[in-house]
């Protein structure tokens, strides 16, 4: 006889022919999958966090694999030994005490000889059937777990049955198969066979009880170890990730001050990894970069200097020569016809220089950080006729401003933002130029808003990035004008120390705005806030 998995193998087995020790066994069940992490939708904006899933997710794809390897192997360990053990002493008890029995036994017979066969290995149940002459079936059951003929699987029945051609691979016509299969929850090992030439036919029923026990305790322990060494590799990750992301934090943070102007900001450099090397560059960078910036710095101190002492040193010379044509100016009408225009022209560019003597002096101001600011309540409307009528503006000026607008600013910057602004749209803009003054309410708090329109052509659109840059002249073809191009500059100089602005566009019906907002909360009537 030979021992296989029914319909599925079988190898030599019982009778003295046999080789007692060789069985195939059947195939392993398929792997447990492996649990994938769902991390869908999550954005991961953190380099730790990643490194911490990666290093997870390896850990627990190799802590799976190795478990389930592990607990395959000695699922397969512990079962084919069982396996092993209790169909050799099953075919033994078949060869030695089934095969004695007489032809046609008695119902005694065959219980003496299953008690005998359950009792020489005890653990497996043992059942043998036989056919009485006048064609009843003789049962006889012993074992811890007695069981019937109806507890045996029908198809090992048919393969125990299944009587073969003797041929020279087939040396037997009947075999031994096994079967695994469960009653009420319990596994049981199932094997068969019957004797060669006339006999009992017998089957064994074996609790895979314990072994079942046995294995779940390992999946415990592998499930226990699989937990552990992901739990360690969130902590060598979070290790690793301290180790590299320190450096990288430490980069950044000097990066951020670098940034905010702290030149001298150098990093300790240790190693000689990747990191190392950059932190390397960086101080390599940041020291090239400080040493070209004092360079800019030293030669825009020069530059302002050089301005500052040239615009002082003008002004006693400037002094002289306003006397002087203050004197030709008065005597003007008594002059040679033909001298006339020419003290007219010294008068003006006399005049002109003094104007951009006394810019050149706040530009200068303004770049060494030295101008301030002498705040006082001011009623906006009467600062703004003040400014026009001044300068003998009142006939080409609209004023629309309500009285009572009191706010706490320099009178003086903000005359000479108006009379910036109004001036150059009186010159480029023609009258009538038209000046509203109102408060508006935005996120920034209360704000005092100056507008002035003027009635001209507007501004091209490819001057206009450009109407607030010093000594910019819109047209290339006329470099000398009245102006000095410093006016508008001038103006958003003084419009930034009070923490305002000023905008330039043109206006849907024509001609250019020129908006002036100041973060200045506005006073009540009696000036107080």
């Amino acid at each position: 006889m030979r021992a296989a998995a029914a319909g599925q193998g079988r190898g030599r087995a019982v009778l003295a022919h046999a080789d007692p020790d060789r069985t195939r066994r059947r195939l392993p069940p398929g792997l447990p999958a492996v649990i994938r992490a769902l991390l869908a939708g999550r954005r991961w904006t953190s380099l730790r966090l990643r490194l911490i899933v990666v290093f997870g997710l390896v850990a627990l794809t190799a802590a799976v694999s190795a478990s389930g390897i592990a607990y395959w192997l000695n699922r397969e360990a512990v079962l084919t030994r069982t396996q092993d053990a209790a169909l050799r002493d099953f075919r033994q008890g078949m060869q030695t005490r089934a095969a004695a029995l007489p032809a046609d036994p008695q119902p005694e017979e065959l219980q003496r000889t299953a008690e005998l066969m359950a009792g020489a290995s005890p653990g497996f149940s043992v059942l043998l059937v036989d056919e009485a002459k006048d064609g009843r079936k003789v049962i006889g059951t012993a074992g811890p777990a007695p069981f019937q003929l109806t507890d045996v699987p029908g198809s090992l029945q048919q393969a125990v049955n299944d009587r073969q051609k003797v041929t020279a691979a087939n040396d037997a016509e009947y075999h031994v198969y096994w079967q695994r299969t469960q009653r009420k929850g319990t596994p049981y090992l199932v094997g068969g066979t019957r004797i060669v030439g006339g006999g009992p036919t017998g089957y064994m029923y074996k609790s895979l009880a314990q072994e079942k026990d046995d294995l779940n305790s390992l999946a415990w322990s592998l499930g226990i170890a699989t937990a552990l060494a992901l739990l360690g590799s969130a902590l060598l990750a979070q290790a690793a990730a301290t180790t590299v992301l320190k450096p990288v934090q430490r980069l950044g943070d000097a990066a951020r001050r670098l940034g905010e102007g702290k030149l001298d900001t150098r990093l300790d450099v240790s190693g000689t990894d990747e990191l190392a090397d950059l932190s390397r560059t960086f101080n390599r960078t940041a020291e090239a970069l400080e040493k070209k910036v004092a360079d800019m710095s030293s030669r825009e101190e020069s530059s302002r200097r050089f301005v500052a002492d040239m615009s002082h040193e003008l002004r006693t010379p400037l002094t002289a020569l306003t006397a002087v044509t203050e004197v030709l100016e008065e005597e003007m009408d008594d002059l040679d016809p033909m001298i006339a225009p020419a003290v007219e022209l010294v008068v003006s560019e006399t005049r002109r220089l003094n104007v951009l003597v006394e810019n050149l002096m706040e530009v200068t101001r303004f770049d060494a950080g030295t101008a301030r600011l002498v705040v006082d309540d001011v009623d906006v409307a009467d600062q703004v006729t003040a400014c026009i009528d001044a300068r003998a503006w009142l006939d080409a000026v609209e004023l629309d401003a309500e009285r009572g607008i009191v706010v706490r600013l320099d009178p003086r910057r903000l005359d000479v933002i108006l009379a910036n602004l109004i001036g150059n749209a009186l010159k480029h803009g023609g009258s009538p130029v038209r000046v509203s003054v109102r408060t508006e309410t935005g996120e920034q708090g209360d704000a005092l808003v100056i507008a002035v329109k003027d009635n001209g052509p507007g501004i091209p659109e490819d001057v206009l990035p450009h109407v607030f840059d010093r000594f910019y002249k819109a047209s290339a073809s006329r470099p000398r004008s009245d102006g000095s191009g410093l006016g508008l500059s001038i103006a958003m100089e003084n419009a930034h120390i009070h923490g305002g602005d000023i905008t330039a566009e043109n206006a849907p019906e024509g001609g250019a705005l020129f908006t002036l907002r100041l973060p200045a909360p506005p006073l009540g009537e009696a000036g107080t806030r």
